[in-house]
């Protein structure tokens, strides 16, 4: 089966982390992700800049490494990202801030990519946004 999964709630909030062990096992099982898309607060997952606590699960490294590790596409929402200050090298320079802090392996685009990736998938599964 082939999964599109959208992230909607920070990398702190339980359903980060289930949505991660989710992505881990759908690939485990021998299914197919076609697209992890962060949306709304989903985006600080991708931010450089996230530090969690020493007695915490770092859900924001665990996902740059497995997106990484897989070779994923991993699509974060740039309306939500730039909303929430999370800025690639291009938009940085655009909006004249002192630094970007989305790092590879993650994209900035737009919502389509959402509706795209549910298209083309067998499910779409959605995490957060309470």
């Amino acid at each position: 089966m082939k999964f599109a999964i959208a992230v909607f709630s920070p990398p702190h909030a339980p359903s980060s982390r289930r949505a991660l062990r989710f992505a881990e096992a759908a690939l485990a099982g021998g299914h197919e992700i076609s697209r992890l898309f962060f949306y709304q607060d989903g985006v600080h997952s991708a931010s450089a800049n996230v530090v969690a606590p020493q007695d915490e699960l770092d859900v924001a490294a665990r996902w740059r490494a497995f997106i990484s590790e897989q070779g994923l596409d991993a699509v974060v929402c740039i309306a939500a990202a730039l909303r929430r200050g999370v800025l690639d090298d291009e938009e940085s320079r655009r909006y004249q801030r002192p630094a970007a802090n989305l790092p590879a392996p993650w994209a900035l685009s737009g919502l389509g990519q959402l509706h795209e990736a549910a298209q083309l998938a067998d499910r779409l599964v959605c995490f957060g946004g309470d």
